[in-house]
């Protein structure tokens, strides 16, 4: 959701009509990336398995637009339910604990009640660049969290892990009080935590995401398999070698990241894509990076955005987010003013839920690969 060790692929940006998108294959810079299909009979064969893959449902939360999925794990002994969003931004687990008196509106847990629980004295904060909503970060002090490091066990969809390293809140920033969830379990690019757990007792390490629109729900998170119920067609697969390439005429690495809802790029790259579709798109001011337009206007807006790959044989496939993103929803200090879905932050290149929530995604930590396929909806 807020830190940036998501898996990464350098992307080409395709901004227009869906009909100029089908014609601009012949425009794209070649990256170095290997992309194969696999049937959806196959994709369990490929793996063997120690432990069985659970699913764990997510909630949405919703407000005035598709924002955060996030669903319950199980923290100490006895076992104190929490929520957490599960971020493919991030790696690490924190969530509210009794010695927040700021985290009014989140479930604590209490580290008291549990007899598993290690205590530490290191306490530290946490800063993150990207927040929950929708607007960008007016300065780095917006989201920023006070936690204190301890271990404890911590169960996901039955399947538990002892001695998890982990950081309980102490205090938090403002910007967090809205929440409905209590904290953050990261998934990112490296087996850590409870997953890296369940890879040592034999689950495979990997992980399918099910993010939905609200109008769909029925969000899901797959554990250590990959649910083909949710998807239609094949999976394409992205291997991810760590190399960057020119796309744009710049070299960029993009971070898929479960936990963010909006885009994110560099202003030249975001002022480059909002010219292709309206000049009326201007910055709004009050909040720096943001974009807006007349609410009168947008739904008129073409607004289609491809992200195109290119393997190095020259196949090509686009993820796409279609224009009824394109929305974020009206300013609240201005209700005639819509912000648009891209915003600008130089020093990250990040696509979150805006996109996600149109494909099944599959996150193979062990081979290093994404794949995606378009949820079965």
């Amino acid at each position: 959701m807020f830190a940036v060790n998501a898996v990464l692929a350098p992307l080409i940006l395709l901004v227009g009509s869906a009909a100029a998108a089908e014609g601009a294959v012949d425009k794209l810079y070649q990256v170095s990336l290997t992309a194969r299909k696999v049937p959806k009979g196959h994709v369990a064969a490929m793996r063997k398995r120690s432990l069985s893959s659970v699913n764990v449902a997510l909630d949405d939360y919703y407000n005035g637009t598709d924002l955060q999925w996030y669903g319950h794990i199980s923290v100490g002994t006895p076992p104190q339910t929490i929520s957490v969003v599960f971020d493919t931004g991030s790696y690490s687990l924190e969530f509210a604990s009794t010695e927040c008196g700021a985290c009014a509106n989140q479930v604590k847990f209490d580290p008291s009640e549990s007899s598993t629980y290690m205590n530490s004295s290191y306490v530290t904060q946490l800063d993150f660049e990207t927040g929950i909503g929708v607007d960008p970060l007016e300065s780095d002090t917006d989201f920023v969290l006070t936690v204190r490091e301890g271990r404890d066990t911590v169960t996901v969809g039955g399947l538990s892990v002892p001695d998890v390293d982990l950081y309980t809140i102490i205090d938090q920033t403002p910007a967090f009080e809205i929440d409905p969830f209590s904290g953050i379990q990261g998934m990112s690019a490296s087996a850590q935590g409870f997953f890296a757990g369940l890879v040592d007792q034999g689950l495979p390490s990997l992980f399918g995401m099910y993010l939905t629109p609200k109008a769909v729900g029925n969000a899901e998170l797959t554990i250590g398999g990959v649910d083909e119920s949710k998807f239609e067609g094949e999976l394409t697969y992205i291997f991810i070698n760590g190399e960057t390439t020119s796309t744009l005429q710049s070299d960029r690495a993009i971070y898929f990241d479960s936990g963010t809802p909006n885009v994110y790029f560099d202003k030249q790259t975001t002022e480059a894509i909002y010219a292709s579709i309206s000049p009326d798109i201007k910055p709004y001011e009050p909040e720096p990076g943001a974009y807006g337009i007349a609410c009168s206007e947008i739904g008129n807006l073409a607004a289609v955005l491809d992200i195109a790959f290119t393997s190095t044989t020259g196949d090509a496939f686009n993820l796409t987010i279609p224009s009824s993103e394109l929305n974020v929803g009206p300013f609240q200090d201005d209700p005639e003013t819509c912000q648009t879905m891209i915003n600008a932050l130089d020093g990250l290149e990040l696509v979150g839920g805006s996109l996600l929530k149109h494909y099944y995604s599959v996150w193979d930590i062990g081979n290093q690969r994404m794949g995606f396929a378009p949820n079965g909806e």
